[in-house]
């Protein structure tokens, strides 16, 4: 998880409400993650919670003090359940306890917690954990039917080992995800009516069973971009080359491909469906005019030996001469004359966006976190985007995206 001055949590006061779960050890994670991000966290516990994790564990990792009692107070002679519900941008209780889960879909108030949930008109997320029959009774799920008629964020819980021994469903989901959730609750959704199609890697090309023709792409730019589509509500699906990094979120669907004549193949199988195409993916230009069915094996002396290639499908080339009114976006991973390159190219394949970067500059582009882009639109107009995380640059990728779609339905309506 990439650390970032323009976290979305930065300056965000989440309330952390913690209760007696095995799993209430993990929410320290959740804390520290959330501080590094830039989030003022208040600890709220329940008396059972205490039984498994002390206070000054939670208050060492957010700097403020951990609430327990019934009838504490808050900065002075303030109402603590009241005074700190005002001042929430969003109330996370993780775990979130069978118990926990009754009480408030019944409208029950009896610590500090829970009466803070009903005086609260904030966000509240919950993130359940539990033994998994016990997660999977019918008054458990009945209440969570009532949490979620009421407005309430829920989460299914992860899917593996418990700590009671057993296996099935239970699990606090990971820190990551969970992040992910609270960071999507903080999210305009300014995409709702897009369907969106990335294409994310590289593709490969085989030589012979065992070689192959590939590229350094890792994925990580496309997948950002994906990320921050559904994250800001659009129906996102991923086309994706072989990649080593997991699929962002459980809610994208992933079409894994391998060759370039794959990827062309789902491009065009669904482009139809999408209102964007984003085409981030690094696509080999080239194949291997015969690939042998065997292992190609060293012979004698020979210290070279020759491959005769072919040109794969110009992908967004074809996908642009049946595109309508879609929005298509192409990426220019340049090593010399960036900006030629990628002007070239948004008038040949004709585009409405290019993203244009330096991949031979260090620390940035292939494998990095990080990227340094220039975005040019069909007018010619240029957005020279500056060193951040490949997430922000998905975002303002998106944003020049959502222009192209605004303008044009303004020239329709108007």
């Amino acid at each position: 998880m990439i650390e970032s001055q323009f976290s979305m949590l930065r300056n965000k006061e989440i309330i952390v409400g913690i209760t007696g779960g095995i799993a209430a050890y993990k929410t320290a994670e959740l804390i520290r993650f959330l501080t590094r991000r830039g989030a003022n966290v208040h600890v709220v516990m329940t008396k059972n919670a205490m039984q498994f994790v002390t206070p000054l564990t939670f208050q060492t990792l957010s700097g403020n003090p951990v609430i327990h009692e019934m009838f504490e107070l808050f900065r002075g002679s303030k109402i603590g359940h009241i005074a700190l519900s005002d001042i929430a941008d969003l109330l996370v209780i993780a775990p979130a306890t069978a118990n926990i889960i009754g009480k408030i879909a019944n409208g029950i108030a009896d610590d500090f917690l829970t009466t803070m949930v009903m005086a609260t008109t904030v966000p509240v997320f919950f993130v359940p954990s539990m033994n998994t029959k016990m997660w999977s009774s019918k008054m458990v799920q009945a209440n969570m039917v009532r949490l979620r008629e009421a407005g309430y964020e829920l989460m299914e819980p992860a899917s593996g080992a418990l700590a009671c021994g057993t296996e099935g469903k239970g699990r606090l989901p990971s820190i990551e995800e969970i992040v992910e959730r609270i960071e999507d609750i903080f999210t305009t959704k300014d995409l709702t009516a897009e369907r969106i199609m990335v294409t994310a890697g590289p593709t490969t090309e085989y030589i012979d069973p065992v070689r192959c023709i590939t590229n350094r792409s890792s994925g990580k730019m496309g997948y950002a971009i994906a990320k921050m589509a559904r994250r800001r509500g659009a129906r996102v699906m991923i086309v994706s080359g072989p990649t080593s990094i997991p699929v962002p979120r459980d809610d994208i669907m992933t079409v894994p491909v391998v060759t370039a004549v794959e990827m062309r193949d789902a491009v065009m199988k669904y482009y139809k469906d999408c209102t964007v195409i984003i085409k981030a993916a690094a696509v080999a230009d080239f194949k291997c005019a015969t690939e042998n069915c065997q292992k190609i094996k060293k012979k004698g002396d020979i210290q070279r030996v020759m491959l005769e290639l072919e040109k794969n499908p110009d992908i967004i080339g074809e996908l642009c001469q049946v595109k309508g009114g879609r929005v298509v976006v192409g990426f220019a991973a340049e090593t010399e004359n960036i900006i030629e390159h990628a002007v070239d190219k948004l008038k040949r394949k004709d585009l409405d966006l290019i993203v244009a970067n330096n991949v031979a500059q260090e620390g940035i582009g292939f494998g990095s976190e990080q990227n340094e882009v220039t975005i040019i639109d069909r007018s010619g107009a240029t957005k020279q985007v500056p060193r951040l995380s490949k997430e922000e640059i998905a975002n303002i990728i998106l944003d020049s995206v959502k222009k192209i779609i605004k303008k044009r339905r303004k020239i329709v309506e108007g």
